[in-house]
């Protein structure tokens, strides 16, 4: 059985936090999603514009409501000194199947330092502990070789490649590498 939460929790771990999403986080999701790899290797538009950010923020309650999507911003720091990191989230929820997807992006300035990987652990462990996720999945770009690495050292694992999974804005099908994880498996933020 899924427990879902009335309410986005907040999520510590060391200097990584996991919060929910504020109106104050309009202007600074538009500006990092100008960032040409994110529409690279996401589906977010190329032309990310600040009404996509305003519609992604003010849809957060229907979402959670409906239960379509538990979506999160990543900060990295402590106290009153934490950076906006990127946003980190559930979607593609199969409640009946106890199965989830995960999906983030990480702000230009905060790759390469470990923080995508242990978002990808507390949201992981949240759903597997919490919630009642039995497996939790992603659909990684082919091309995107530091996300798949960002996953695997999150413990998940490949499973295969999804052929023709995605289409692109310019039409392109492309093909995606899926990766999971098993609560019977899961070793948490270890």
């Amino acid at each position: 059985m899924i427990w879902w939460p009335s309410d986005i929790p907040t999520l510590q771990y060391g200097r990584v936090t996991l919060r929910p999403l504020a109106d104050g986080d309009v202007t600074t999701i538009f500006s990092a999603c100008q960032d040409p790899l994110i529409p690279r290797f996401t589906t977010i538009p190329a032309n990310y514009t600040m009404a996509h950010a305003l519609d992604y923020v003010q849809r957060v309650p229907a979402s959670l409501e409906l239960k379509r999507e538990l979506p999160f911003v990543i900060e990295f720091g402590v106290g009153d000194d934490k950076e906006f990191a990127g946003v980190i989230s559930f979607h593609t929820i199969s409640i009946e199947n106890h199965r989830a997807e995960i999906g983030y992006w990480i702000h230009a300035a905060m790759r390469g330092k470990g923080i995508g990987t242990i978002a990808a652990k507390m949201i992981t462990g949240y759903g597997f502990e919490t919630m009642g996720f039995k497996r939790i999945e992603a659909a990684v770009d082919l091309d995107n070789h530091a996300s798949q690495k960002l996953l695997v050292s999150a413990g998940y694992e490949h499973e295969g490649v999804l052929r023709q999974r995605v289409t692109r804005a310019s039409g392109e099908q492309i093909d995606m590498v899926e990766l999971a994880a098993l609560a019977d498996e899961w070793h948490g933020l270890d």
